[in-house]
């Protein structure tokens, strides 16, 4: 089984909307995929209340999560972790104990965008709009690594 890691910051916003989107893109029996945030701000509680509501929009359903903190012990369960942008990246390369730690670190947009770190914008302080524009970003990316795997079986 391969198993996938989103992280952002808060774990409220972007990454319950990657784990969301993925998890409707693949077998479940074939691919795990879980979320966290570097910071620890609201471990416990339920995704954002409009990434709720965007996700629920495409008929995803994600108020099943609830929000964690990145750990170093994640890279020995994960085989890829998927970030938002350059600060989470830093941060989780920050606790990489060695080169395959490190190697299992990707920036989610560079799926669309090869090698070029694009961040996904944070809209905890946006509109609506910001978190359609977020969960449009994500499904391209998401439709990308869900063919990859696909492809894998």
């Amino acid at each position: 089984m391969t198993r996938i890691l989103m992280v952002c910051l808060g774990n409220i916003c972007r990454s319950p909307l990657a784990e969301g989107i993925l998890k409707s893109k693949v077998d479940s029996q074939k691919v795990f995929i879980d979320s966290a945030g570097t910071g620890g701000y609201h471990i416990g509680k339920l995704p954002d209340s409009r990434s709720i509501a965007v996700a629920k929009k495409y008929n995803i359903d994600i108020t099943d999560q609830r929000c964690r903190k990145f750990q170093q012990s994640d890279f020995d369960e994960f085989d890829l972790i998927y970030v938002m942008d350059a600060f989470n990246r830093d941060d989780i390369l920050s606790l990489a104990r060695n080169e395959d730690d490190r190697a299992k670190v990707k920036m989610i947009l560079n799926e669309l965008f090869p090698n070029e770190n694009v961040d996904v914008p944070d809209p905890y302080h946006d509109t609506e709009r910001g978190f359609e524009n977020v969960y449009q970003m994500l499904d391209k990316s998401c439709a990308i690594i869900a063919n990859t795997l696909n492809d894998g079986e």
